[in-house]
């Protein structure tokens, strides 16, 4: 699906072994929040890729840096980290190694973090759902996402995703190019709100735990009590 330029063997792939112990851990669909502590939006690097579909997981880690005051970005050789302050600890990432080696970046983190897969939350675009439409999921497959399924690969799928449709009314030829595509003008409202929403649906997922999120925002805007 995805087509920038590969770049150079990430130095991070050494830590996918360290991050098998915490590889498919189970998780109960009942199971309470394990302090989620670290939000990566999934995306692809460079100005080049800013505003298309697929850097749509960077947009809503931009917008929650944003809203908690995050403007100190530390720059790793696979990612971006920033510090937010919100709760007692939360911790904001963009992996810097395009988006089909996104699982490279997320094993660092757990490792350099001693985080465990559970108390990270994936942000990523899903052209499979209409565009304004979020699932937030405890846990699960990667789909037809490159990017998810890197993650999955390497260090398992037992950790929280929250999805975000892209799929316009437009039809579309090729799948890589319609994803590294921008918004046409008449969607940008939408993904406006959409970006928004997301940030609320993670601050949601923090202050009160995913099963509450996911029955507040799942879905489109306008099957949400109140529109969001």
């Amino acid at each position: 699906m995805d087509r920038p330029p590969d770049s150079a063997a990430p130095a991070g792939d050494r830590f996918a072994t360290q991050a098998d112990s915490r590889r498919d851990q189970p998780t109960s669909q009942s199971e309470p929040t394990r302090g989620i502590e670290l939000v990566v939006g999934l995306g692809n690097p460079g100005p080049r890729y800013a505003a298309t579909r697929h850097n749509l997981g960077f947009l809503v880690v931009d917008e929650l840096a944003r809203r908690h005051a995050a403007d100190r970005w530390a720059r790793f050789p696979l990612c971006e980290l920033t510090s937010a302050r919100f709760g007692s600890r939360l911790l904001l990432a963009k992996p810097l190694t395009f988006m089909n080696r996104s699982g490279a970046a997320l094993a660092w983190l757990l490792d350099h973090l001693e985080l465990d897969l559970g108390q990270a939350l994936v942000v990523a675009d899903d052209v499979d759902l209409s565009l304004g439409v979020l699932r937030l999921r405890r846990a699960g497959s990667a789909g037809t996402h490159n990017g998810l399924r890197d993650v999955c690969e390497r260090v398992g799928t037992a950790f929280p995703r929250l999805r975000l449709g892209v799929r316009g009314q437009h039809p579309w030829q090729d799948l890589a190019d319609y994803v590294l595509s921008p918004f046409t003008a008449d969607e940008q409202p939408i993904v406006r709100q959409l970006v928004e929403r997301a940030a609320d649906a993670v601050e949601w997922a923090l202050r009160d735990g995913l099963e509450p999120a996911m029955r507040r925002f799942n879905g489109p805007a306008s099957a949400l009590p109140d529109g969001r």
